[in-house]
């Protein structure tokens, strides 16, 4: 595999125009592929992030300009690419359970047991019989990768960094702050407490999302009342406290790259929120951390994949379990989707720390009070580099 030097010579406000090959050439050179990581091959980082931000077309506008190498900016140290090798040992990892919610009906115990059993551990399961149509979850994946695919002058007009705003198409939400981007584009939507207005969401995903949305807070519901009782409270404890009322849906498009052992799709990172609901479509590249290494979340027909936030680590006392967990980058010629919406409280400024019915004198708070507009402003400061929120808000 040759090494590259990859010339970002854009600007897109004089251009208005996408990647060409003109914007993005990739010239091959003798030495090997470290080297193009070394310092023997030094560049300006900042700039070339700044460029490639510019651009407002993402990865998906490298991949159309027909690059072969990937950009600098993309490539991870290689303590990071060490790492991406360390799987489990077969047989030696637990699996990511499937629950049947179906099965509720019949044996409610049962079903909270698992549930408890899987957030405790692993912190992440799968669902199936939630009662989502089978043709709606075709049609939300296939809406979010129309977005992604239709022509780059349509993308362009909601590619912002700005906080606050209700739909905005990026790549990398930490592109600024990390020490590699990762090769990925999202569209962001805020469904909750306060939808955006719907004419701000793209035509090609207007409809799914809203639809997708509705579902997601019924299934959330269902899982909240399970996931209390698994903490041995009331159905309603957590729908109580608002914890589905504050979402944010975000629309992953993880397109083929051309050089995947040099970077990822997704860097690992633990999510802040309480809960997260993934639908993911059938190329995999999800990767959940356990004591004995990274195991695969593989996809299952018509599954919804759940996993614990660093939110709900914090108010059980660390009765359920958050993970970190990551994307490969893709070396499918079909591009990988995927639609997460992240479950929050809608109160930014109450106050929230470990629920009273579980601390004791045996088992004390964990973790001090805070807001959850502090929770997430500490998130947003530090890049997704598999730091734990939770170390910022444990009692010493």
């Amino acid at each position: 595999m040759l090494s590259f030097h990859c010339s970002l010579s854009l600007n897109i406000l004089e251009t208005n125009r996408p990647f060409t090959h003109s914007y993005c050439r990739c010239f091959p050179m003798s030495s090997p592929v470290a080297t193009a990581v070394s310092a023997a091959a030094p560049y300006d980082r900042a700039k070339a992030v700044k460029e490639f931000d510019e651009t407002k077309v993402g990865v998906k506008g490298l991949i159309d300009s027909g690059i072969k190498a990937i950009p600098p900016i993309f490539v991870h140290p290689p303590e990071t690419l060490a790492e991406l090798k360390r799987g489990a040992e077969p047989g030696s990892a637990p699996q990511i359970p499937t629950v049947d919610l179906a099965a509720v009906q019949e044996s409610r115990a049962a079903v909270v047991e698992q549930i408890r059993q899987a957030a405790s551990t692993v912190g992440f399961f799968q669902v199936v019989n939630h009662g989502v149509p089978e043709e709606l979850l075709r049609r939300t994946l296939a809406s979010v990768k129309a977005f992604h695919e239709q022509p780059a002058e349509k993308r362009v007009p909601v590619y912002r960094r700005e906080a606050g705003k209700g739909v905005s198409y990026i790549s990398n939400v930490d592109l600024f702050q990390s020490k590699a981007a990762s090769w990925r584009d999202t569209i962001q939507i805020r469904v909750g407490p306060i939808a955006v207005d719907s004419s701000e969401i793209p035509e090609v995903c207007r409809e799914e999302v809203l639809e997708w949305d509705k579902e997601v807070v019924r299934v959330s519901r269902v899982l909240y009342e399970l996931l209390s009782e698994g903490l041995g409270l009331g159905a309603e404890r957590l729908k109580e406290m608002g914890l589905w009322e504050g979402r944010v849906m975000v629309g992953h498009y993880y397109p083929f790259c051309p050089q995947p052992d040099l970077t990822v799709g997704l860097n690992s990172h633990a999510d802040p929120g309480a809960l997260t609901v993934l639908l993911q479509d059938h190329i995999g590249g999800l990767q959940v951390e356990t004591e004995q290494g990274w195991i695969h979340v593989k996809p299952q027909p018509q599954a919804l994949v759940i996993n614990i936030g660093d939110f709900l680590q914090i108010i059980s006392n660390e009765a359920y379990k958050s993970a970190h967990h990551r994307v490969l980058a893709n070396h499918s010629d079909e591009a990988r989707v995927s639609v997460a919406v992240f479950l929050n409280p809608s109160d930014r400024e109450r106050l929230f720390g470990p629920l009273p019915e579980l601390t004791s004198e045996e088992k004390p708070a964990l973790y001090r009070n805070f807001t959850f507009n502090e929770f997430m402003t500490r998130f947003f400061k530090k890049e997704l580099d598999g730091k734990s929120l939770t170390n910022f808000f444990r009692k010493s």
